[in-house]
C-alpha cells in the first residue's frame, strides 16, 4: 500500500495556513466550518487539534480507499465483493508535536478467507506516539530530565492531556533504543567504503554506571555518493587511546577494510594515536572550531575578538601558501607578549592545513566537526546531571537515537562529484585537481 505522506507535525502547519486565507478567497463552506469552531469557544491550542484530528481522519479514510480499489475486482463466489468495510475499531489517542489526538482507524472484512487487513501506515496499529515525540525523549533525558519527570516535561509542550509517556513506559523505550543500538553496532561493516570521518568524544556529564569520566565517542563518515552516515558510536573513558583503539578495531573486525582519506578531529583525543596503529594512511585534519576556542582561552578578552578575526584569516585563505604567510603574521603579533596562545596554534601547523589538499568544495566541511557539533551542542557539557545513574546500554541508546534522529535532515556534502577524482587518485592542490599527479601504476593503465 502506498503511504500517504502526511505527519500528525505538518498538520500545525496546514492548519496554520488555513487561517490565513483571505476572507475574499475563503469558500462558503471553509468561511462556514471557521465560524462554526469559533462559534463554541475553541482556543487556539483546541483549534489546532481539531484540524489535526480532521486531516489526520481524511488521511486515514484515503488510505482504505486506495485497498478498497485494489481489491474492487475481486468477488466472492456469489458474486459480491470480498473486501468490504467493517466499522471501526476503538479509538484511541495518538500523542503528537500538537498534543494528544484522537484518532479512529477503520477495520475491513475479507469474505473470501485470504486474510486481507487494513493498517494505517499514518497510524499503524499499537502505535500511540508519533515519531517526533519519540525522537524527543533522548534529548530530553540527555538534557537532565530523569525517567519519571518525562511525561511532566513533554506535558509543558504538549499540555496536561499528554499521555502514554509514563516512567514504565519510557523505561520500556529505553531499553528498546539499547537493543537498536547493540543490533546496529554489529552490522556487517564490509561493503562500507569512506572518504572523510569527523570524529569527537562527547561528554554530556550524564552519568554512567562506574564513571563519572565517561563519554561518547562518536564517528559520522561521508560515503562516495557525498552522503553522510553513522559510522560508530561507543564509549569510552575521557577519550583515551584505549578507548578509541577498541573502537576502531572493532570496525575492522567487523569487515571494514580501509579507513577514510582524511580524518577531521579535535587535538586532544587519543583517536589519532589509535588510528596511527588501525588505519595509518589516513590523515589528520585539526579541527578549527576547536583550536580556536583552545587558543582563545590563552588570551585575555581584550584581545579575542582580533585574534578570532586573525585566524579567520589563515583558514579563509585561498591557498595554502597564502595560509601560512597569515599563519605567521599571527605568530609575530602574538607570541611576544601571549607565548602559549601561539604555542598552542603552532604545534598543530601542518595538521590545520591538510584540507588544502582536498577539493575547494569540500572545505567548509572539512575544517571543523560540525557535522557531530550540530547533533550534540544542547547536550555537550551540561552543568545539571539527571539525578539517577544511567547503566551503558542506555547510555549508548539515548546516543544512538539521538544521533539517528539528527541523521535524517543531513545532506550531501558540497561537489559529490569531486570525491570520484578523489578515489581515482588524482591529488589536489590548494583545492583544484592535479592531473598529471597520478600514481604512476594508474597512468599506465591509463
Amino acid at each position: 500500500m502506498k503511504a500517504v505522506e502526511v505527519s500528525a507535525e505538518n498538520l500545525i502547519v496546514e492548519v496554520g495556513n488555513q487561517q490565513k486565507i483571505k476572507p475574499s478567497t475563503m469558500s462558503k463552506d471553509t468561511e462556514k466550518a471557521v465560524v462554526g469552531l469559533s462559534g463554541v469557544g475553541l482556543g487556539l491550542d483546541e483549534l489546532v487539534r481539531h484540524g489535526a484530528r480532521q486531516v489526520i481522519q481524511q488521511a486515514i479514510e484515503a488510505e482504505l480507499a486506495e485497498l478498497m480499489e485494489r481489491f474492487a475486482n475481486v468477488k466472492t463466489l456469489h458474486g459480491q465483493r470480498a473486501v468490504v468495510r467493517n466499522g471501526y475499531l476503538p479509538e484511541r489517542e495518538v500523542l503528537t508535536a500538537a498534543g494528544p489526538i484522537a484518532v479512529k482507524v477503520p477495520k475491513v472484512r475479507d469474505r473470501s478467507g485470504s486474510g486481507v487487513k487494513f493498517n494505517s501506515t499514518i497510524v499503524p496499529p499499537y502505535v500511540r506516539k508519533s515519531p517526533r515525540v519519540s525522537a524527543a525523549l533522548p534529548w530530553l533525558y540527555l538534557k537532565g530530565i530523569s525517567t519519571g519527570d518525562m511525561g511532566e516535561a513533554l506535558s509543558v509542550l504538549l499540555g496536561d492531556d499528554a499521555k502514554g509517556l509514563s516512567a514504565n513506559v519510557v523505561s520500556r523505550l529505553k531499553a528498546q533504543w539499547a537493543d537498536e543500538h547493540v543490533a546496529w553496532s554489529r552490522r556487517d561493516m564490509s561493503g562500507s567504503h569512506y572518504v572523510y570521518w569527523w570524529v569527537d568524544g562527547i561528554h554530556t556529564g550524564l552519568r554512567s554506571e562506574n564513571s563519572d569520566g565517561q563519554c561518547l565517542l562518536v564517528i559520522i563518515g561521508v560515503k562516495p555518493d557525498g552522503s553522510k552516515e553513522r559510522v560508530a558510536i561507543g564509549d569510552g573513558y575521557r577519550e583515551t587511546k584505549a578507548s578509541w583503539l577498541e573502537l576502531l578495531l572493532d570496525l575492522k573486525k567487523r569487515g571494514l577494510k580501509a579507513g577514510p582519506r582524511l580524518a577531521v578531529g579535535d587535538g586532544a583525543m587519543g583517536f589519532w594515536a589509535a588510528l596511527e596503529e588501525v588505519f595509518p594512511t589516513t590523515r589528520g585534519q585539526r579541527c578549527w572550531f576547536h583550536k580556536m576556542g583552545n587558543v582563545m582561552n590563552a588570551l585575555p578578552k581584550s584581545q579575542q575578538a582580533r585574534a578570532k578575526a586573525d585566524m579567520q584569516s589563515i583558514w579563509m585563505a585561498a591557498t595554502r601558501a597564502d595560509a601560512h604567510a597569515a599563519f605567521d603574521r599571527f605568530v609575530s603579533i602574538y607570541a611576544a607578549r601571549y607565548p602559549k596562545a601561539t604555542e598552542t596554534l603552532k604545534k598543530d601547523r601542518e595538521s590545520l592545513l591538510a584540507f588544502y589538499e582536498f577539493p575547494a568544495e569540500h572545505w567548509q566541511h572539512l575544517r571543523t566537526t560540525n557535522a557531530i557539533e550540530s547533533t550534540f551542542a544542547t547536550v555537550r557539557h551540561r552543568t545539571t546531571r539527571t539525578r539517577n545513574c544511567v547503566s551503558r546500554p542506555t547510555f549508548l541508546g539515548l546516543a544512538f537515537k539521538l544521533i539517528e534522529e539528527a541523521e535524517k535532515t543531513w545532506r550531501r556534502i558540497n561537489g559529490p562529484e569531486k570525491i570520484k577524482l578523489l578515489l581515482e587518485g588524482v591529488a589536489f592542490k590548494d583545492g583544484e585537481p592535479v592531473q598529471d599527479d597520478r600514481p604512476a601504476q594508474q597512468k599506465i593503465a591509463a
